[in-house]
């Protein structure tokens, strides 16, 4: 069966090119223009996840995810053109599955789609097997981006699943920001310092939810996970 993306944003040129790219991978795709329509368009006809800008006329993409939240579990990746919107979605804990800053490549969206999907759609936490990472209390699931600590589910979007697989693969090994975005976007994506200190902020931030001695990422109970300044 073929996935349905559901793509809203108010920038014809991202709908135009995106949808390309989508259906030359084999996806169907409905485009939306702003959030009205497009959830007036969900309602007559579902979609398996949404691709949302935040910033738009009509209805944001934040207040189009509460609604749909309130209906559907589709799981949604943000578009944001800038850090502060990112904080201000996340604040209001609409539970955005991933989130992708502007300009993105065609690659990268479609790696998040990709991994999206099927932990939706197979999001059962193995505790064995040849590709999970187990350090102390962590325990990580790479093939569906599911991760847990201390036994609790820790809901990671896919970027900070990756930032987080990075540091805890070889524990005490510093690692650069480089790196770091590397391992999360790929080595063809060049983003300033200040993405991967927003990335790790909120990875502290909610581990700390899970745990509330959680203090930093360096220390971790002891693992030792690092990141070179």
């Amino acid at each position: 069966m073929t996935d349905r993306i559901a793509l809203v944003d108010d920038d014809q040129n991202i709908l135009t090119s995106v949808t390309l790219t989508l259906e030359s991978e084999g996806f169907d795709v409905d485009c939306y223009n702003d959030g009205e329509s497009a959830l007036a368009g969900l309602a007559r006809r579902s979609a398996n996840l949404g691709v949302f800008d935040v910033k738009m006329p009509r209805m944001d993409g934040i207040e189009l995810l509460q609604k749909v939240r309130s209906q559907s579990l589709m799981p949604v990746i943000f578009l944001t053109s800038k850090d502060d919107e990112l904080d201000e979605a996340l604040g209001l804990g609409v539970g955005a599955d991933d989130y992708i800053t502007k300009p993105f490549s065609q690659r990268l969206l479609l790696a998040r789609i990709r991994a999206v999907l099927r932990r939706a759609n197979d999001g059962v936490m193995k505790t064995s097997g040849p590709n999970i990472v187990c350090q102390g209390e962590l325990l990580m699931d790479p093939d569906r981006h599911l991760c847990s600590w201390k036994g609790q589910e820790v809901k990671l979007t896919v970027t900070e699943f990756l930032i987080l697989q990075a540091l805890s693969v070889r524990p005490g090994i510093v690692k650069s920001r480089d790196q770091l975005m590397d391992s999360a976007y790929g080595e063809s994506i060049f983003l300033d310092d200040r993405t991967i200190d927003s990335h790790i902020k909120r990875l502290r931030r909610k581990l700390r939810v899970y745990d509330p001695n959680f203090d930093q990422i360096e220390t971790l109970y002891g693992i030792g996970y690092k990141y070179k300044t």
